[in-house]
């Protein structure tokens, strides 16, 4: 996984720290199933920083008290302080030492009940020198077309990452799982895109993308594709129709 710039390796490393840490629990092993940005980033399916450690959870709603309870006890032997965390599901914000300017927050969220259609494998990571569950490129495509609609029925916002991982998985020719996408929206990926292409030209503006992209990528890559990320993103989703 990238570091855009010299002050982000201590992020990259306290990453590395949790997601080793929490899989060295037996316990957390068998329940956290790795997805989202960083997942793939460090899979080599995404060239992009990501700030975030995403899971699945895959116990039954009464082992979630245990669960946060075997997290907690990880933070703590880390060193990381929580600053935040949901009542509901094993949702933190967490506090590592920092200098004043710098980055200094670890939010992690575990998503249940998960999608039936979602697929898994185990893989090893090698940064981490961990054999860990984690989402198929194949599922991790479907849910961030999915994400990009869903961000903003959930929260009113739009994250610019979720546009650019949905170009730079087309770009590199993978491909996603449609069954995820008609369990997660009721409707056919082809429904689905035509609809997600009207919601990106209309609600996706340059600004959006500078404010959530520009401390995601290297600068000159970063300047490369600010331009040219919607537009191509449109081509991509239209060019699909015509496949389906």
């Amino acid at each position: 996984m990238i570091t855009p710039k010299p002050q982000d390796a201590k992020h990259k490393a306290w990453l590395f720290r949790t997601l080793g840490a929490l899989f060295d629990d037996a316990n957390l092993a068998g329940v956290l199933y790795f997805k989202g940005g960083t997942c793939a980033a460090l899979r080599g399916f995404l060239d992009r920083f990501s700030i975030d450690l995403d899971f699945d959870f895959f116990g039954n709603k009464n082992e979630i008290i245990e669960t946060q309870k075997r997290m907690e006890k990880v933070f703590i032997e880390l060193g990381l302080e929580i600053k935040d965390k949901s009542a509901n599901v094993p949702q933190y914000y967490l506090r590592y030492p920092a200098g004043d300017r710098e980055r200094n927050t670890l939010k992690i969220d575990i998503n249940f009940p998960v999608p039936k259609m979602n697929q898994y494998e185990s893989v090893r990571i090698v940064e981490i020198d961990r054999i860990i569950n984690c989402q198929t490129i194949e599922t991790m495509f479907a849910n961030k077309l999915v994400a990009l609609v869903e961000r903003y029925e959930r929260k009113k916002s739009i994250a610019g990452r979720d546009l650019y991982d949905i170009h730079h998985f087309f770009f590199s020719g993978y491909k996603y799982d449609q069954a995820v996408i008609q369990e997660r929206r009721g409707k056919g990926a082809k429904k689905f895109i035509q609809e997600l292409i009207g919601f990106i030209e209309k609600n996706i503006t340059l600004t959006i993308i500078d404010q959530d992209l520009n401390t995601l990528l290297e600068p000159k890559k970063f300047q490369q594709i600010r331009k040219l990320l919607k537009q191509e993103t449109i081509v991509f989703l239209k060019d699909e129709i015509g496949r389906l």
